[in-house]
């Protein structure tokens, strides 16, 4: 294949990696942030959950004992008594949440670092385009997570055959239990096979992590010329930088300079603005074809003059197209009705001066 400056060949710059940090293109992995969450509330349940249970036991019982005394319930109604329930099962469950919550935290800050996107959070109207996300849904993308859902399932039933199948014939010896014993019985089973599973989903996390960094090297990637173009802008010291700007600068307000003679007309704020417009058959609206401010309005109302280009004191006009219309570009719909007036002017000016 041929190396054309279009094929996106080469690798992308470290400046092209910060602007996509910048706007939140980074190599994440959600399985991996999910694996080590799910994980972590699992180490959390075997450490405190005997005291969970305790607690939630105590919860329940003192609900259902002040539910029941008649005095209570007259003094303080049902709601106080729910609310408390509440309270005590929120704290009861918050060092789970909690240990999910850090653990959450640390897997994205070991993928991609502690440096906030700002610019990501920004609203974006792009995100909204049904095109985009029609490319998302059906390209090759797609079928990746689609491949990755269909390991996680089954992977887990998996673990879950393997873990019940065996203990079939087991299941009879159940039935003799009290309601305690069948229930650490079914907890420490259920406890098993979840640490099975998350350690397997870890698995999968890790596999997902370089499929997600080849994946971002790949979108990344810059053509020849754009890292030629990237070097050069980054190699020129800011002198040089600032002298291209003043150039470019002068260059625009030369060829504004050259366009002053062909307008039809240049609307004035007399003291301020002055832009210049033009009108071709065949086109929409009439062109702003140059426009200045203070010595540059100046300079165009001269050259204006030299060549015979009528002048049109309109201060309001002059402020809205030097404000809202760049050079280069045509008026906007709001102002055809007030461009409309100054060109009937121009021209009936020009035709009583022909006749």
């Amino acid at each position: 294949m041929s190396q054309s400056g279009g094929e996106k060949t080469e690798e992308a710059t470290p400046k092209k990696k910060e602007d996509a940090r910048q706007k939140g293109q980074v190599a994440k992995s959600q399985d991996l942030n999910g694996a080590l969450v799910m994980l972590a509330g699992l180490g959390a349940l075997a450490i405190g959950g005997g005291a969970i249970v305790g607690r939630m036991q105590d919860v329940l019982t003192g609900s259902i004992i002040r539910a029941a005394s008649p005095e209570v319930v007259n003094e303080k109604g049902v709601g106080p008594i729910m609310w408390e329930a509440l309270v005590d099962t929120g704290l009861a469950v918050a060092p789970i949440a909690a240990a999910c919550l850090i653990a959450g935290v640390l897997a994205s800050v070991l993928q991609v670092g502690l440096k906030p996107a700002l610019k990501a959070a920004k609203p974006d109207p792009k995100r909204l385009n049904p095109l985009q996300g029609a490319k998302q849904i059906l390209g090759p993308n797609a079928l990746v997570e689609g491949g990755k859902s269909v390991a996680k399932v089954s992977i887990v039933a998996a673990i879950v055959a393997a873990a019940l199948i065996p203990d079939l014939p087991e299941l009879g010896t159940l039935v003799g239990m009290t309601p305690i014993q069948l229930g650490e019985h079914l907890s420490s089973e259920i406890m098993g096979i979840a640490q099975r599973a998350a350690i397997a989903y870890l698995c999968i996390g890790f596999v997902d992590v370089f499929w997600q960094r080849h994946r971002m090297a790949k979108q990344l990637k810059m053509d020849k010329q754009e890292v030629k173009e990237e070097m050069k802008s980054q190699s020129l010291p800011a002198e040089v930088k600032m002298a291209q700007r003043r150039a470019a600068m002068a260059n625009s307000r030369a060829r504004m300079m050259q366009a002053v003679p062909e307008a039809d007309v240049i609307v004035t704020n007399p003291t301020h603005f002055s832009v210049a417009l033009k009108y071709e058959s065949g086109k929409l609206a009439p062109e702003v074809v140059a426009k200045g401010q203070d010595l540059m309005a100046l300079k165009i109302r001269e050259i204006a003059r030299e060549h015979g280009v009528p002048i049109v004191p309109d201060p309001p006009l002059a402020r809205a197209l030097h404000k809202n219309v760049e050079v280069g570009r045509p008026i906007p719909e709001e102002l055809y009705a007030a461009v409309a007036q100054v060109l009937a002017y121009v021209y009936r000016v020009a035709g009583r001066r022909a006749a």
